[in-house]
């Protein structure tokens, strides 16, 4: 095993292609892009590397097993025996992998490794069950809160324990999970018992985790159920431990329906590996689309750049950012959180500025099992009878007619600014040095009349009359 404090291996490599040969013999494959391994796992064997039963059986579950490949501070050791006692500890020496083992901050190692900061209680508003699922479960491990879902939780075991889980309270429970029980079977009879359900979230722990059998029940007897729709699978394993996916078993049993979609659970770049990229293709080409959940966590992924980089990597691989959740107050995960404001702020810096397709929707999942509340900037600035005020992701600020009915005629009144575009004296206001707007060319004047009225602003506060763009 390697010095835990030596120098960091490059975070991903990708594996060029052989050189075409010369003649008429058919080319060599190319071989598969791999990720980087932790020096402790060098000497693994390709076939066992890529068997995620190996994975999961050489998880890193102990302390003392995380002193030997990451350097700790003796306070930190202390904490890491404490923490290992109240919540379940598994990564997988793929995901170590990823772990830059010289940046004592880097965001794989926040996620997975322990923290001393996890007994802090940071605001003293951390709760076990932050979200209320439990007071809203009608039979054993099923929440129905909003009219046509229902959330099945179908095991509390994960290939890698996320350090700010919302169902840490489940992880530490013991046995009854591999075979069939009758509260898996009471979960399938309360959603066929309720044909408003049209959508199940099939989640845990991780549902990719269950054995064959019963990952079977739940997608066959789902699937069954004529007023269901979707059915989607909330899974980490895309990430996390992707060579469960390269497994043709699981990828049948999910194929086999046509209701499946999936919600994976990628929140950093570095996270989108080929080896997840391979996964992913998996899943899709069996049929399954598939959606991202992130969340929003100090010290991983606070910053535009970060998740404008996330969103831009996980659409290559055409998965789609569909949620960036603002980081529950569950326990232990306080030192995670942030200001409200600050997904505001990457929401304010993603739209516009990359593809919708890549723009998450910002939610908090409100305390009391208030559910999913999105959070966005202020677009809508002002607004009259029949009339609009909007700012686009550039600062420009347009009057815009909601009905396309003329507008009253208003009284003469002194005023400007957002006002005055309300008043109808102009119809946009457009910030100083308009990049979209300077790659516009020159055009004449409309009948010899003065400039052409295309919504141009001279940057100081007021606007040329014109029909806006």
């Amino acid at each position: 095993m390697s010095d835990p404090a030596g120098a960091a291996s490059p975070l991903v490599a990708i594996a060029s292609g052989a050189e075409p040969p010369d003649g008429d013999e058919p080319p060599s494959p190319r071989p598969l892009a791999t990720t980087p391994r932790h020096p402790a796992w060098d000497d693994v064997p390709d076939h066992q590397w890529n068997d995620w039963r190996w994975q999961s059986q050489n998880a890193v579950r102990h302390a003392k097993q995380l002193a030997g490949l990451l350097a700790f501070s003796p306070e930190e050791r202390v904490a890491l025996d404490v923490l290992t006692t109240q919540y379940k500890l598994a990564i997988p020496p793929y995901y170590f992998s990823l772990i830059d083992r010289i940046d004592l901050h880097d965001p794989i190692r926040l996620q997975s490794v322990p923290s001393p900061l996890e007994l802090l209680g940071v605001t003293g508003t951390e709760e076990d069950d932050p979200l209320d699922e439990d007071k809203d479960s009608p039979v054993p491990g099923l929440t129905h809160r909003y009219p046509d879902r229902a959330l099945l939780v179908t095991t509390h075991v994960c290939t890698m324990y996320c350090r700010f889980c919302t169902r840490k309270r489940a992880t530490m429970k013991r046995g009854g999970w591999d075979s069939v029980s009758r509260d898996d079977q009471r979960m399938v009879e309360y959603v066929r018992d309720h044909p408003e359900i049209r959508d199940v979230i099939v989640s845990g722990g991780d549902p990719l985790t269950l054995p064959p059998e019963k990952l079977a029940f739940f997608v066959e007897n789902l699937s069954a159920i004529d007023h269901l729709d979707v059915i989607r699978i909330g899974t980490r394993v895309p990430v996390t431990l992707p060579q469960r996916l390269f497994d043709d078993e699981v990828i049948e049993i999910l194929g086999a329906s046509d209701k499946i979609w999936i919600q994976t659970h990628f929140n950093h770049p570095r996270e989108v590996t080929p080896e997840a990229a391979r996964a992913c293709a998996r899943l899709r080409m069996a049929g399954m689309p598939i959606n991202n959940h992130a969340v929003l966590l100090k010290g991983v992924n606070d910053s535009l750049a970060t998740q404008k980089e996330l969103c831009r990597a996980l659409l290559r691989i055409k998965v789609r950012p569909y949620y960036l959740f603002h980081c529950d107050p569950v326990t232990g995960a306080g030192h995670f959180r942030t200001p409200v404001w600050k997904g505001i702020e990457i929401i304010e810096g993603l739209r516009g500025h990359i593809s919708g397709l890549g723009v998450p929707t910002y939610v908090v999942d409100a305390p009391r099992g208030g559910g999913k509340i999105p959070l966005m900037p202020n677009y809508l600035l002002s607004a009259s009878n029949d009339s609009v005020v909007l700012r686009n992701y550039e600062g420009m600020i347009v009057h815009y007619h909601p009905t396309g009915e003329p507008p009253e005629a208003p009284a003469k009144v002194e005023t400007q600014g957002v006002s005055g575009l309300l008043e109808g004296k102009a119809e946009a206001l457009i910030p100083e040095g308009n990049p979209r707007h300077a790659r516009r060319p020159a055009r004449p004047p409309l009948n010899g009349k003065g400039p052409h009225l295309n919504g141009n602003g001279n940057g100081n506060g007021h606007a040329k009359r014109g029909t806006g763009s």
